[in-house]
């Protein structure tokens, strides 16, 4: 398909100005590049969009509160590697079938407006929190391939959610201010995983034991009751990740974090915001005896970001009573 994306770069053009891509500055840096998938890939003609289910089977609801909150997605091995060698084999296949091409995969690596190309493209409709949709749910990867090729385009699907608001009502921090907008400074998957610094104070007690990524609108959203589980092993859940408790993950070394996280998506965010985000987690759980002592270990740690947020789960636990 040969995506038409000047509306959908006017409303990206209004969500920035809004401020509501918070540190993400590559967002606004490469905001040309994303309406123009020809200045990804010179001579572009056609964009493939491909999906991959990537629920983990036996994942289902969350776990305690005393229990680390993993995002499903980020669960099982990196989604990069696993999508993006799928979509170098289907180059494979093209290129056996038509003859020579250029071509480019992108698999959230690149400066595209993925959910906007796939509407366009047939696989679904975008839903209220933003991500795309389809009967089925939205528990699935995104990836594209762009060819020098001119390839058949499939229609658009129409939209079905209707006077639905569940997703909006879903969201802890009331990060989706209005249907297929959402302020990305108020999210929590933008507050455990992008964001770099101190987690804003009033937020803190809204992201409970979510350590890594956030899945409430799409738990909420009724079309999810229809999901598939992945059929990929890359995305079963790693030995220990899935519910572990949150002072065992908060015991980790540094060393530990880089050897267990190797070939994940959490591994990206480093040690240092691992214990923030924990330590907020543990701010939030139930009062035990371990989840403070747990906590004080940690009071003279080197960084000032994780003793920061320590001391402020140290207070918030005193304070609640």
């Amino acid at each position: 398909m040969r995506p038409r994306l000047d509306v959908a770069a006017a409303r990206l053009a209004d969500w920035l100005a809004q401020g509501y891509h918070g540190e993400m500055a590559y967002m606004a840096r490469h905001a040309g590049l994303r309406a123009d998938p020809a200045a990804l890939l010179p001579g572009a003609r056609t964009v493939l969009v491909a999906r991959m289910d990537y629920l983990p089977a036996g994942v289902r609801a969350p776990p305690l509160p005393d229990r680390a909150w993993i995002a499903r997605y980020a669960l099982g091995r990196d989604y990069h590697k696993t999508l993006r060698q799928r979509l170098l084999r289907l180059a494979e296949r093209i290129a056996a079938e038509f003859g020579p091409l250029q071509q480019r995969a992108c698999t959230d690596s690149a400066p595209l407006m993925e959910v906007e190309i796939a509407c366009q493209g047939g696989l679904g409709w975008r839903g209220k929190h933003t991500l795309l949709l389809d009967r089925t749910g939205s528990w699935f990867f995104l990836g594209e391939l762009l060819v020098d090729l001119d390839l058949p385009a499939d229609p658009p699907v129409e939209g079905h959610c209707g006077r639905c608001t569940a997703c909006i009502d879903a969201c802890p921090t009331g990060a989706i201010v209005a249907p297929y907008v959402l302020d990305a400074r108020r999210c929590i998957a933008y507050l455990t995983i992008e964001h770099t610094g101190p987690i804003p104070i009033e937020l803190r007690p809204l992201l409970g034991h979510r350590v890594y990524g956030c899945d409430d609108c799409q738990i909420a959203c009724p079309w999810n009751r229809f999901a598939q589980p992945a059929r990929v092993a890359d995305f079963n859940p790693r030995p220990g990740l899935h519910g572990a408790a949150l002072i065992d993950l908060f015991a980790w070394s540094e060393a530990e974090f880089e050897a267990r996280m190797a070939g994940s998506p959490i591994r990206r965010i480093g040690w240092e915001r691992w214990l923030r985000n924990l330590a907020v987690a543990l701010g939030n759980a139930p009062r035990t005896p371990a989840i403070e002592a747990a906590l004080r270990a940690r009071a003279d740690h080197p960084s000032e970001l994780v003793c920061e947020h320590v001391a402020w789960a140290l207070g918030h636990r005193a304070n609640d009573g």
